[in-house]
């Protein structure tokens, strides 16, 4: 793992194969020695600028790609001979759902102020396009901003907050083999997306029942619930749309050229979140020692080839982005290389490729607890496969 932190209080040893093992260095998780404005004196301060101009560019050239594709695939894929159309629409899901997860990205980088100097135009902007990719934009705008303010809590984060062994749901051993950690897989990418949205699941626990889609869930303030309406009404009138499109067109049409891309946008949605807060190396903390300093680390950049330049390199720049939200993407490589000299060794990286990775991490990271060797430190969580 690039530029790991030291042990805390020891390295931790993760099983690779039944013949060796691969061992991770754990996070820092104590008091860094610089502050977050010693962070922010690093980069230049162009850095913070946001350009409208430049903004609007990105997401006209997502468009374009989109238009492209979309050209590409319904004037060339159904005069293809048989059986070449059946290669050739998952060619085109996977090409097409990777720009519209650039295209989520932007409408992500509207909800954290980074896109213009104007939240009126960025929540429009948000709206529109989270609600084409089937999205609540303001609902996880919301709750997305409490993830950052309370990231590695596990009371108060909102999302991919792990099992403690205590906790654990007695299904997750009997899944914990290849077969059953395939299905798992295959499910939080096909489904996981919407589950989350539907039910919270992976989410804080509340008292009561949370769905980002109900106006009246705990997640949101009561000033906050009109926004869900708004939300919801983006959602239900794209849906109608696609209705009306697939009356014409037909159902199978629409999933060919807009279901299936989708899909795709929804499983890489579900890795890069999953990744960037998954990690061996990566501690989450209770009450008594959580702060919101420990909890900005406890995420990893990773590495996604060329895919990091179509996702806007959310996925090699993402310590930076919980440390400064609201830096443009276009400045993101040039603020990140400018910290890491600073965070030194609390500056987490994996260059693993992500598709490794995922596996290894969902074998590797069932649950927390806290390292029984560490009288000192009864707060501080680690992942663990051993029950």
């Amino acid at each position: 793992m690039g530029a790991g932190g030291r042990s805390n209080p020891c390295d931790l040893h993760v099983n690779k194969s039944n013949n060796n093992t691969e061992v991770i260095k754990r996070a820092p998780t104590s008091k860094p020695p610089f502050t977050l404005a010693d962070i922010k004196k690093a980069i230049p301060p162009h850095c913070f600028e946001r350009s409208l101009v430049r903004s609007f560019s990105y997401l006209v050239a997502d468009l374009t790609a989109v238009s492209v594709f979309y050209y590409v695939a319904t004037t060339f894929i159904p005069h293809l001979p048989h059986p070449l159309p059946y290669l050739a629409w998952p060619v085109y899901w996977f090409l097409q759902g990777c720009v519209f997860m650039g295209i989520w990205l932007i409408a992500h980088e509207c909800g954290h102020h980074a896109f213009s100097d104007h939240v009126w135009l960025e929540d429009s902007i948000g709206l529109v396009l989270h609600s084409c990719l089937m999205t609540p934009y303001f609902s996880w705008k919301i709750s997305h901003r409490r993830h950052h303010a309370n990231t590695g809590s596990l009371e108060h984060d909102e999302v991919y907050v792990p099992k403690t062994r205590s906790t654990l749901n007695a299904s997750a051993f009997y899944l914990d083999n290849p077969i059953g950690r395939t299905l798992t897989l295959l499910v939080k990418l096909t489904l996981g997306w919407y589950i989350y949205l539907s039910i919270n699941a992976a989410g804080r626990p509340y008292d009561k029942f949370a769905s980002h889609y109900d106006p009246r869930s705990p997640i949101f303030s009561d000033n906050e619930r009109i926004l869900i309406l708004v939300s919801d009404i983006g959602l239900i009138s794209f849906s109608y749309f696609l209705y009306k499109v697939a009356m014409i067109q037909g159902l199978a049409w629409v999933f060919c050229v807009y279901g299936g891309a989708l899909m795709v946008m929804n499983a890489f949605l579900v890795t890069i979140t999953y990744l960037h807060h998954t990690h061996p190396s990566l501690p989450h903390y209770d009450d008594s020692e959580w702060n919101w300093m420990k909890g900005a680390f406890a995420t990893v950049d990773r590495d996604y080839g060329v895919l990091n330049k179509v996702f806007h390199n959310i996925t090699d720049t993402h310590v930076l982005h919980h440390l400064f939200s609201y830096i443009p993407h276009y400045h993101a490589m040039e603020a990140t290389k400018a910290i890491r000299p600073v965070l030194g060794e609390f500056y987490q990286s994996d260059s693993t490729p992500f598709f490794v990775a995922l596996w290894r991490e969902s074998k590797n990271c069932l649950f927390i607890e806290p390292d029984e060797s560490d009288e000192k430190n009864k707060g501080i969580y680690w992942y663990s496969n051993k029950y």
